[in-house]
């Protein structure tokens, strides 16, 4: 199982005034790591569908930029 969140390091320069970032994050859909869709997958109720984005738990990514921003900036 591959993770939707993804991290990587910029270069920091040693002559930025700022203070620097040292890691920074983006997040990938779930469809990226599925080849095809199979037959048979599980859905949400219609209602749930509509108020989440989608008929399929399996291409469900909730953005959950608090959990990813509470990692360690430093």
């Amino acid at each position: 199982m591959h993770s939707q969140f993804k991290v990587y390091y910029p270069y920091i320069s040693p002559f930025d005034p700022c203070p620097p970032i040292r890691e920074k994050f983006y997040n990938t859909p779930p469809q990226l790591y599925m080849v095809y869709q199979p037959p048979g997958l599980p859905q949400f109720s219609p209602y749930e569908a509509l108020k989440i984005g989608t008929l399929w738990p399996a291409l469900y990514g909730p953005y959950e930029a608090k959990a990813v921003e509470g990692r360690s900036q430093t």
